[in-house]
């Protein structure tokens, strides 16, 4: 049986909800194909959204017309902004979610979605003429043709599980990995690699004695990460507000751990791929900081109506008899009872050295790449590059325009693929903010002003949203013209001045909205900062707006090094900014390419004369 779509997405995770969300909202004709639908959108790990970078991540992702925002307003069971005590540059939103809600809230925004049909069914072989897409064939003999496929695979890639020397093939509990497609991947000439990540054992709640922990409660106050729950004056969260607990390991716990080192995978040799190095397992920690006497725990409801609780902080493929002494010892913990021991998992995943700032592959035209399968870790990074993907597939079946590439200095978006494509990761890739150069200008706060107008350019912003933000961006436009003509914006930028002392001595500022009196005093403040590194990005503008084009012949153009010439070919970057960002090239060399592409741009217009 033969059905047609413009688009096939390969996976219904955090990726996979994003890309086919943005790709059949732009007009694509779009299958998710997933191995059980009821799992689309499932929280994997930990059952959170947001975080330090992470939760910009999230509001990028909203203000450009994506769905991981509204779903996580809908199923957040406690908000906290993270580094309060820091500048609003650094400022990460952070949710804490009923993971059961969460998912149903993807799929029903999902079912909901113009264009777009659900399927069952395991991925057999991606079909390709001439190195260009032309089916998706499926297990059970079904195929479907298209013209582009998105795969978003996350762990299930040949995924095997790991827990001391028991090892279960699969990419999460209870679910089968994806076992053939790797092979189609490889046939179509891309190279792949392996990674591991892992995860913590889960306790009953009814078996822990809470009162040994210190209590973290949420924000009297949320912040939510939609946007369109932002710019309403009266959004509350919909769900009940709960507590987190904080506890820590202690000298006896990691001394069992050392003890028992030979028999956890990471350190017998049973795995050998690379894990995060900033998300390490309690093993890892152990060894990494040996003198160290206790780490974090903290203990996180996985939703209102669930006995499960997340131990964060102690992920772990230790066996489960060593498993249960670690928990035990844990003061509070000694009458608790293990719902699912952790585990560590090996995945297959593709070096993202292979596909463009688009996330399409270089080799096959209409393949595209998002998640863990580029070497990311994260349900944020995951679906940043989702929606990315979703919307250059479209463009490129529907023939919208021309490829939808954000800049470092637009997004932390931007920042994540540049470095994916110029720095292929080691170890699973997490975002920081310290990866960010102008982590000034991609604050959370303002992430709407930073990128609805482009959503709303290539078609992802619909009316509804557009009109909130423009009356939300003229409400601050008419504040802080009040501000200025009554001459108070330099006392707004002393740190001991207070909005509130503002208004005080301008009245009709009483009027302004909170979150606009927010984003003013941001703006304020930071004003002198914030125009520094406009200044910067201006200087490096010109070096990103010339693209190179595909092309080019590296191999014969004179004057360049061997090494820069294998980099670039391998590489085979967008513009002459990204060229210098790669490991290895000089600013001699991108002299040499610019002088290059000069000549060639004048013989042309030459020629053409």
């Amino acid at each position: 049986m033969n059905e047609g779509y413009d688009i096939v997405v390969i996976g219904g995770g955090h990726a996979g909800a994003e890309a086919a969300w943005a790709a059949a909202h732009l007009g694509a004709k779009v299958a998710l194909l997933s191995m059980d639908p009821s799992r689309i959108g499932q929280m994997s790990c930990n059952p959170a959204i947001g975080g330090l970078a992470k939760g910009q991540m999230v509001r990028e992702i909203d203000a450009l017309g994506g769905l991981m925002g509204i779903a996580a307003d809908n199923s957040a069971i406690q908000f906290r902004m993270l580094n309060r005590s820091k500048g609003p540059a650094v400022w990460g939103p952070r949710a804490q979610a009923d993971k059961y809600k969460y998912a149903r809230e993807v799929q029903r925004l999902l079912s909901a979605c113009p264009n777009l049909d659900i399927v069952q069914g395991e991925v057999a072989g991606i079909l390709t003429k001439g190195q260009a897409i032309t089916a998706v064939a499926l297990a059970d003999g079904r195929r479907y043709d298209c013209r582009a496929v998105i795969v978003t695979t996350g762990t299930f890639l040949r995924g095997l599980m790991h827990t001391g020397e028991r090892k279960t093939a699969g990419g999460r509990v209870g679910e089968a990995a994806a076992t053939g497609l790797s092979a189609c991947l490889l046939q179509l000439g891309l190279e792949m690699g392996r990674l591991k990540t892992g995860t913590p054992p889960r306790l009953r709640k009814q078996s822990i004695d809470f009162g040994a922990f210190e209590l973290q409660p949420g924000d009297p106050q949320p912040a939510p990460f939609s946007y369109l729950n932002e710019y309403r004056a009266d959004w509350s969260p919909p769900l009940q507000q709960v507590h987190c607990w904080i506890g820590a390991t202690n000298p006896r716990i990691h001394e069992i751990i050392r003890q028992n080192l030979h028999r956890a995978p990471m350190y017998s040799g049973q795995i050998q791929s690379t894990g995060p190095r900033y998300c390490p397992s309690i093993e890892d920690k152990v060894v990494r900081f040996a003198a160290k006497d206790h780490h974090q725990i903290f203990l996180e409801p996985e939703g209102l109506h669930t006995d499960e609780i997340y131990c964060n902080g102690i992920s772990t493929s230790l066996p489960d008899d060593v498993q249960e002494q670690i928990v035990r010892l844990v003061p509070g913990l000694a009458n608790a009872q293990i719902l699912r021991y952790g585990y560590a998992v090996e995945y297959d995943m593709v070096w993202p050295t292979q596909i463009r700032s688009t996330l399409e592959t270089k080799k096959v035209a209409g393949l595209f790449l998002a998640g863990q399968i580029n070497g990311t870790s994260g349900y944020e990074e995951a679906a940043a590059q989702g929606i990315v993907a979703g919307i250059n597939a479209a463009r490129l079946v529907v023939g919208t325009g021309a490829d939808f590439v954000l800049r470092r200095d637009q997004a932390y978006i931007g920042v994540l693929i540049d470095d994916l494509v110029t720095k292929p990761p080691t170890e699973p890739y997490r975002m920081f903010t310290s990866r960010a150069e102008h982590r000034l200008l991609l604050r959370s706060d303002n992430a709407d002003a930073r990128l609805t107008p482009i959503g709303r350019q290539i078609g992802l912003v619909g009316d509804d949203r557009w009109s909130a933000f423009r009356a939300r961006q003229d409400a601050i436009e008419l504040a802080e013209g009040l501000l200025r003509e009554s001459r108070l914006d330099e006392q707004l930028r002393r740190p001991d001045i207070q909005w509130s002392q503002i208004v005080a001595d301008c009245p009709a500022l009483a009027a302004v909205a909170p979150d606009v009196a927010r984003q003013l005093e941001i703006r304020i403040r930071y004003e002198g900062y914030i125009a520094r590194q406009d200044r910067q990005i201006e200087r490096f503008a010109q070096m990103e707006s010339k693209l190179i084009p595909q092309s080019v012949d590296y191999q014969s153009m004179i004057g360049l090094r061997n090494e820069a010439r294998q980099k670039l070919l391998k590489f085979t970057p967008r513009s002459l900014g990204q060229a210098l960002r790669i490991s290895g090239i000089t600013p001699a060399d991108v002299t040499v390419l610019a002088i290059h592409l000069e000549r060639k741009t004048r013989a042309t217009g030459q020629g053409k004369g």
